[in-house]
């Protein structure tokens, strides 16, 4: 088993904000594939299984605990169905990455983000995947007011993009070939 997680804040008051785009691109997959997401309250989140081949399923995961303590949901999934670090791919905003990019990498820090520090203090490693979709940083003023924000329609249009291109690869992601599947992403989202 893989785990996908989208990263985000949860009730309506939050499902357009800049900080959401992991839960929207879950969302998406999901209608995309037929899969409705139910409550797990036992693990503070919401899922859904996706069985992508007689081999291979994929545990989607939107965490409930807000953003700060996404960490503590996707680490008691992973224990609970011993999935490895390695198999566990999260979609994210990135402020240093500007709207309408995408990066996809393997381990690393938290770079500042609160969801990816909750990730790193409760999973074994911070070798698992990242899928950072930019945001860009607010041209002046406070960050937390800006990733709290909607985007604008320009903002939303790079972001419906990427989110056509990441759609076509996630499972060549999934896969194990993030290179491949960041290569035709880059290409098909220009």
């Amino acid at each position: 088993m893989k785990l996908l997680v989208g990263l985000g804040n949860p009730g309506s008051k939050y499902e357009q904000t800049r900080h959401n785009i992991g839960f929207r691109f879950l969302d998406l997959l999901a209608k995309s594939e037929g899969l409705r997401f139910d409550a797990a309250p036992r693990f503070h989140a919401e899922t859904t299984i996706w069985n992508r081949s007689p081999s291979q399923r994929v545990l989607l995961i939107k965490p409930q605990t807000f953003m700060n303590h996404s960490g503590e949901a996707v680490g008691a999934l992973a224990r609970y169905y011993q999935v490895d670090d390695e198999d566990i791919f999260v979609v994210y905003d990135d402020l240093d990455l500007p709207s309408g990019k995408l990066r996809i990498k393997q381990g690393g820090g938290h770079g500042g983000h609160n969801g990816l520090k909750s990730l790193n203090a409760h999973l074994e490693t911070p070798e698992y995947t990242r899928i950072k979709i930019g945001i860009g940083r607010p041209p002046h003023g406070d960050v937390t007011a800006w990733v709290l924000g909607k985007p604008d329609e320009g903002d939303r249009a790079d972001e419906n993009r990427i989110f056509a291109a990441l759609l076509e690869e996630v499972g060549t992601l999934l896969d194990g070939h993030a290179d491949r599947a960041a290569n035709r992403i880059h290409l098909n989202s220009q």
